[in-house]
């Protein structure tokens, strides 16, 4: 699947008791997937998934789902300390018809999270996961860094399809390109180049599909077997029908009930956690970027992309130049409640955290809205 573009992580709504406000999680999904993101990630480190018990992430996650644009991949954040754990919510956004899993590192025993053990982690999770699996590696919460040569490994794996690499390292971003470049892998877009998900092939496909011609979207990045595949639901089985009819060149436009597709060659795809850093770890080799800052700028952040992929490296640097300072004061300085608060001053709604995170203080919001008031989305 192909991986580029911005995609918000975005917030988890909640009343003023703590309660999950799914209401407003629906009108937020809504309209971020009526902009010009990519996708959204739900229940990233943004989204407080610590702070939820299993069945609010399940809520959250079909909430989510039933409210997106079928146009925009929709990645689920599934990572948990036990592969066992991490297996069961990938198996569950695949039922819903999620795109992609995104996995963060355990962390919990940092002492004993020893190379083997993560190659061991991630490449059991890829196995058994049903959905293609992107790393999630950030530091600043977990504590434990994923060496970039751990994720070169990693990146060999047919069913992991990139990293949402968070630790702001240019260097260790340019690293990772330079030893990945070997890995190519075949996707399916759309004639425009964009992303073509499991939701779009079942929208635009009506036929059934007998339960013996499937198997897992992974198979959109190879061709694999596939162990979990008899536990996907039946909404993405016309995707892989589809895809196993023909084999077109990449310059061959393929017609899906009312999709045009083509074929893409792609490598093992990067996005970047840093939205003060976007522009710089782009030209690194960067292919976007899950931002916290998108969850309450998606337009400002999409800019600096959009002029990137425009080659006007110039406008680029100004779009980020115009967000840096907001984007280190909401993100890196006050966290989900700044993120939030941020959010309500562009019309989603953001709210307050959950317990035991707080709430700005009078002065902070005044600080924010300081920041924000040239960065309308």
């Amino acid at each position: 699947m192909l991986l580029n573009g911005i995609f918000p992580a975005i917030t988890t709504p909640f009343y003023s008791d703590g309660r999950l406000y799914l209401k407003k999680l629906e009108h937020n999904v809504e309209r971020y997937t009526r902009g010009p993101v990519t996708g959204v990630v739900v229940l990233g480190s943004t989204g407080e998934a610590v702070l939820l018990n299993c069945e609010e992430q399940r809520q959250v996650f079909r909430t989510a789902i039933a409210a997106a644009a079928p146009q925009k991949v929709m990645i689920a954040g599934c990572g948990h300390e036990s592969v066992q754990e991490t297996v069961e919510a990938c198996e569950f956004a695949a039922s819903l018809g999620y795109d992609a899993a995104m996995v963060r590192t355990p962390h919990y025993y940092r002492n004993q999270m020893t190379p083997p053990v993560m190659l061991n982690y991630f490449r059991t999770v890829a196995d058994r996961s049903p959905l293609p699996v992107v790393i999630y590696n950030f530091p600043q919460c977990t504590g434990y860094d994923l060496p970039a040569e751990l994720i070169v490994e990693l990146a060999a794996h047919s069913n992991i399809i990139g990293i949402k690499e968070s630790s702001g390292d240019l260097a260790k971003v340019e690293r990772v390109v330079q030893h990945t470049r070997h890995i190519k892998r075949e996707v399916r877009v759309t004639h425009e180049f964009q992303p073509v998900t499991g939701r779009m092939i079942h929208q635009a496909t009506a036929a059934p599909v007998p339960i013996g011609e499937f198997v897992s979207v992974g198979a959109l990045d190879a061709q694999r077997p596939q162990p979990a595949a008899q536990a996907l639901p039946a909404a993405q089985r016309p995707q892989t029908a589809a895809l196993a009819s023909s084999k077109p060149s990449s310059s061959a436009v393929e017609v899906i009930g009312e999709l045009r597709t083509r074929r893409k060659e792609v490598g093992f795809q990067i996005l970047v956690g840093s939205g003060h850093k976007l522009h710089s770890l782009l030209k690194a080799g960067a292919t976007g970027g899950i931002l916290a800052f998108a969850a309450c700028a998606p337009t400002a952040c999409y800019e600096i992309y959009a002029a990137f992929k425009d080659n006007d490296q110039k406008l680029a640097e100004e779009k980020q130049q115009r967000v840096e300072a907001a984007c280190i004061r909401v993100v890196s300085e006050t966290g989900i409640a700044g993120v939030k608060y941020a959010a309500d001053l562009n019309g989603f709604y953001g709210g307050n955290p959950r317990l035991p995170l707080l709430p700005l203080t009078a002065t902070q919001r005044h600080e924010i809205e300081n920041v924000m008031v040239d960065l309308k989305s």
